[in-house]
């Protein structure tokens, strides 16, 4: 029985596991999107969002420790066939991924399921990706108890009601300035016809 035991094996050893997570979450880091399965990307979306958190201290011990768990992977980009050292991992993360959730309190990946199934085994995929940095955290409004919901509803027609008597009133009064008539002196006239017939 494998009682309290936390995390996913998935199918590899220990060591095999550690270097893959910190292979996907430097991947993450350094292409913003990647693309995998949905049992590796829930189990590199809490190790992500540890580093990023790190990030945002930005002093040396963070860094210190951001490259004792994840190392410090070059980045390498292909111009006109030569490869060119970008910079590296840890340098973005604590450049430009720190400061850009400072003001977010958690929450920085999001997990996306593709329709797309992977060949050999049919496995789920989806979309591993840093929230971007336009994204801001929207608070939703607080639920309200039942009490007050139904105050509120029973509110708004009586003051529904108030605006269309007031609509009313001033509808009458602008047709008595225009020298119409009223709905009861139209009805004054209609009863006098009556009689006279």
């Amino acid at each position: 029985m494998r009682h309290r035991v936390a995390g996913r094996q998935l199918g590899r050893t220990k060591e095999h596991r550690l270097a893959m997570r910190r292979n996907l979450v430097s991947s993450l880091f350094e292409h913003e999107t990647i693309s995998t399965t949905i049992e590796k990307a829930k189990e590199v979306k809490p190790f992500a969002e540890k580093l990023i958190t790190l990030a945002k201290k930005g002093n040396l011990p963070a860094r210190r420790r951001a490259i004792a768990l994840l190392g410090n992977r070059d980045i390498i980009a292909y111009e006109e066939g030569e490869a060119v050292r970008k910079g590296t991992v840890i340098g973005k993360l604590f450049s430009e991924l720190g400061p850009r959730y400072l003001d977010r309190p958690g929450g920085y990946t999001r997990i996306i399921k593709l329709s797309l199934k992977r060949l050999g085994d049919n496995g789920q995929l989806v979309l591993l990706q840093l929230v971007g940095a336009d994204e801001t955290m929207e608070k939703k409004p607080k639920k309200r108890s039942r009490k007050k919901v139904k105050e509120v509803v029973e509110a708004e027609p009586v003051a529904e009601e108030q605006e269309m008597t007031e609509a009313q009133e001033d509808t009458e009064d602008e047709s008595v300035e225009e020298g119409e008539d009223t709905p009861d002196a139209q009805d004054s006239e209609a009863e006098s016809r009556r009689e006279e017939k």
